[in-house]
């Protein structure tokens, strides 16, 4: 009774009304068909938090390449789904979420009946292959669950998971010839010499193991499976599409495409026949492993033992309910409670699991590890994600986020260049974008005392990753305080990313006392300095003699010495010291003006024709919300004399480029770090500076919020006078005191509490004091 009698005062506000007694579902405003269409590159199939199977349809089999060339058509299947697309080509098990580039698309298995096709076929000859038409009425995509009807044969395909084993489950009409295919040459960002091998062992008529190795976006890519039927198949085969070798081997003894037990080639395509009553329901189970075939099927008996279907769905949405529940928002609209919960989903999805039931894994030397009292993750796109994904986790999920980062030190362990990761996936460094971000993650976690690992080994670690010489011009970086425009094509935005690490690797060391490193670290955080053009007022490319190119269009995305994005928007990319930054732009009312102008002016599309990372679906004025280095830029007001218009630029941002609908991303969710953007924003606060224990204070688009922290304790935001025009913040209280300051902190957040918005449809700045 005494626990009821404390919580009940938190809890009264969150009700609404005094007579609700249970907690509302919150998986049913989960739409992971948002962002399936156009630039948000997310998958509307099933999985769990974090799962590493992604069970999700493809609709299209688009090649990397095309006349020997790069066939730009194959940016939109990054997810392997695009919603305007009319036909499915099967069900594959592992997906990126919201990447620009990628990988991946594994094993798809297609259910057919009539006459047998082993080629997907076009969108524009569909019934040339296996594919199926499909409407999105005979659609349903929910957390941990899809169905659809495949038109052309009739056949309902409903789809689940457990963390490590897609549970497939087709009704069939009835037929005597019926097929389920396996397609071990599919993949996304498919060409014809991806796959390095496949092998398939039939073990018996209803278990297949297998493997697929393949050389794509991970170089050394090795993946595992256990496929068992819920009934046997009367008959089986393959189809090898190989390119002929003059050495074959004396394998022609045997007919292997006619049930032969066992297949090893580049390229097969297999297949299982049946025969089915009307509505029978035919089950798969495929079970994954990082590690080796035994280790798939015992990955299969340990989560998913039976043949219970909805069984297994209910405990996936479950493991939703439980994650989505660590905030439960209060709101008058259903579609601000989508759009939230929708977020949550996306960034709960990576990082992966990327380790067997009994914590065995694959080591990024390539060698076999068990996880010693960790769980081991991948799919760490960290250019995105340390910049509100990981500080989201360190608040909801600081257990998870404190794994990450031993994941990462067990990178930095295994890796041959002896570094952190950059961007790596199934235990492949891809070295994909820019920065050493990895010590963003790190830092954040120890400056907010979510440590679990040798804190002092981490700082190692980050050390001997920002001093690699030989690494994208670090050397030049070190010496010179810059890099030269003519040695690195991205010289400038390298430049700003590696000071704002330089001051995350000082923090730590601020706060472990390593005062050598402090002091080597803290003056390198400034180089941002040595990249910025007084005279053109914008970080600009500077070459090895001193001076800056003379030729410089600070709109252009291309070929300014930027990454995904231009002078204007990357000139504002120093997290760590807006205060310097706003000095260099001429002081306060010139730095207010130059932001008013960043979400005013017109970026013509010219300026963005040859990008596919930036797209007018994510351009507010020439600020670009779609891509992430400025995800930060609309709270560098709280710096300045008039925090207000934060508040006004974030109540403009979140409708526009947030949406319950299948365009409702305005860019690449990027693993979860546009809807961890959201998350923030929506509550009232963002981390600009990860590293940093403080977060900025915005306007919250929520009636109220309640955290579940991890520590037992809970965390209320109430907003009073909430509505479409009240965006501005009049005052702010915690505990019942007033706030008189831009920020709150971490500990103020972990400590538990209530904080209070007061708001307004008129802008004041009372009660604040500029950031310090």
């Amino acid at each position: 009774m005494k626990k009821i009698f404390v919580l009940l005062p938190l809890c009264l506000p969150f009700l609404g009304s005094a007579q609700q007694k249970t907690a509302e579902s919150l998986v049913q405003y989960v739409k992971p068909i948002v962002g399936t269409q156009r630039m948000g590159h997310t998958y509307p199939g099933a999985t769990v938090p974090f799962g590493m199977v992604q069970l999700s349809p493809e609709t299209d089999t688009a090649g990397y390449v095309k006349d020997g060339k790069y066939n730009p058509d194959v940016y939109k299947y990054c997810a392997g789904y695009q919603y305007d697309d009319q036909t499915i080509v099967g069900f594959s098990h592992t997906h990126f979420s919201g990447t620009g580039h990628s990988d991946l698309g594994d094993f798809l298995m297609m259910p057919t009946v009539g006459k047998l096709l082993l080629n997907p076929g076009t969108a524009g000859k569909p019934h040339s292959g296996y594919r199926s038409a499909f409407s999105h009425q005979n659609e349903v995509a929910e957390a941990n669950y899809y169905k659809v009807k495949l038109d052309d044969y009739n056949i309902t395909a409903e789809l689940t998971t457990s963390a490590r084993v897609g549970f497939h489950q087709y009704t069939f009409p009835k037929t005597d010839r019926a097929h389920i295919i396996l397609d071990l040459m599919a993949g996304i960002y498919n060409y014809e010499d991806k796959n390095v091998w496949t092998y398939m062992r039939v073990v018996n008529d209803t278990l297949v193991t297998g493997y697929r190795q393949t050389s794509g976006w991970a170089k050394n890519r090795t993946l595992y499976f256990a496929m068992r039927f819920s009934k046997p198949f009367t008959n089986y085969g393959n189809a090898d599409y190989s390119k002929k070798e003059v050495y074959r081997g004396f394998w022609k003894k045997f007919n292997q495409g006619d049930n032969f037990p066992e297949v090893a080639g580049r390229q097969i395509r297999a297949y299982f026949d049946f025969s089915a009553s009307e509505g029978e329901k035919i089950k798969i189970k495929f079970a994954l492993s990082p590690v080796s075939m035994d280790g798939a099927l015992k990955n299969m008996q340990a989560e998913v033992p039976g043949w219970d279907f909805d069984q297994v769905k209910a405990a996936g949405q479950q493991l939703w309910e439980k994650e989505l529940g660590k905030i439960t928002i209060r709101s008058k609209s259903t579609d601000d409670k989508q759009n939230f919960y929708t977020s949550m989903y996306h960034t709960l999805i990576n990082p992966t699991v990327y380790m067997d039931a009994d914590g065995s894994y694959r080591g990024l030397d390539q060698n076999n590890h068990q996880a010693g009292g960790f769980t081991n993750y991948t799919t760490f796109s960290l250019w995105d994600t340390h910049r509100a994904l990981h500080p989201l986790f360190n608040i909801i999920e600081p257990e998870k986020n404190a794994d990450m980062v031993k994941s990462m030190l067990a990178h930095y362990d295994q890796s041959p260049e002896h570094m952190l990761p950059v961007w790596s996936n199934s235990a492949n460094e891809n070295w994909c974008m820019s920065g050493y971000h990895s010590v963003s993650v790190i830092a954040d976690a120890i400056i907010k005392g979510n440590v679990s690992f040798d804190a002092n080994k981490a700082l190692d670690a980050c050390v001997t990753t920002a001093r690699r010489r030989s690494y994208e011009g670090i050397g030049f970086y070190m010496d010179m305080g810059y890099i030269p425009d003519e040695k690195n094509g991205n010289s400038v935005s390298s430049t700003l990313e590696y000071a704002y690490d330089d001051w995350c690797i000082a923090q730590i060391a601020k706060k472990l006392n390593r005062n050598d490193i402090y002091q080597e670290f803290i003056k390198r955080s400034q180089n941002f300095n040595n990249v910025f053009d007084a005279k053109a007022g914008f970080m600009r490319p500077k070459l090895a003699d001193g001076t800056f190119r003379k030729q410089f269009d600070p709109l252009s995305t291309i070929n300014e010495g930027f990454i995904e994005g231009n002078a204007w928007n990357y000139t504002l990319y120093v997290p760590h010291d807006p205060a310097k930054l706003i000095q260099l732009l001429g002081g306060d009312k010139r730095f207010i003006v130059y932001l008013d102008s960043l979400f005013t002016m017109n970026l013509p599309d010219k300026y963005f024709a040859e990008t596919e990372d930036i797209t007018r679906d994510g351009i507010i004025g020439n600020y670009v919300h779609g891509n992430e280095p400025s995800h930060h830029v609309a709270y560098l007001y709280n710096w300045t004399s008039q925090p207000w218009k934060t508040q006004q630029r974030v109540r403009m941002i979140l409708p526009r480029m947030y949406k319950p609908t299948p365009d409702g991303l305005g860019g690449n969710d990027d693993t979860g770090q546009m809807s961890a953007w959201y998350i923030f924003s929506a509550m009232g606060f963002y981390p600009v500076a990860p590293g940093s224990d403080r977060y900025a204070i915005g306007s919250p688009a929520v009636d109220g919020a309640l955290i579940q922290l991890e520590n037992g304790k809970t965390f209320s935001i109430d907003v009073k006078n909430q509505s479409d025009k009240n965006v501005y913040v009049q005052k702010v209280t915690l505990n019942g005191k007033a706030v008189n300051r831009s920020y709150i902190t971490h500990a103020e957040i972990m400590s538990g509490g209530s904080l209070v918005f007061y708001m307004s449809k008129t802008p004041s700045n009372s009660g604040f004091t500029v950031v310090d």
